[in-house]
């Protein structure tokens, strides 16, 4: 979802660093997607929850929220046309 809200969002020349799924993202996404595998790899109901909503204890401070929530507005329809597989699997929480 980061590689296609920046590939959208940034310009070609600032992409220059592999993201944790491997695509090329700018120092501002890379430091989001970061984050996110910092905050996902450390939940401690990452095993039990279909959504970080659901949780009653959120990971991410607000900031952050707001920076993944418009990547995730951005993307997240996106996903069904360009990764089908990948989104539904993202629905169903797996």
């Amino acid at each position: 979802m980061l590689v296609m809200y920046c590939e959208a969002h940034h310009a070609d020349t600032a992409r220059e660093q592999h993201s944790y799924c491997g695509g090329l993202l700018c120092p501002e996404c890379l430091l989001l997607d970061s984050y996110a595998v910092e905050r996902t790899e450390r939940c401690r109901k990452m095993d039990e929850k279909t959504s970080c909503e659901e949780c009653g204890n959120h990971c991410y401070e607000p900031s952050m929220r707001q920076s993944i929530r418009a990547v995730m507005r951005y993307a997240g329809p996106r996903m069904l046309a360009k990764h089908p597989v990948a989104a539904i699997r993202h629905l169903l929480g797996r």
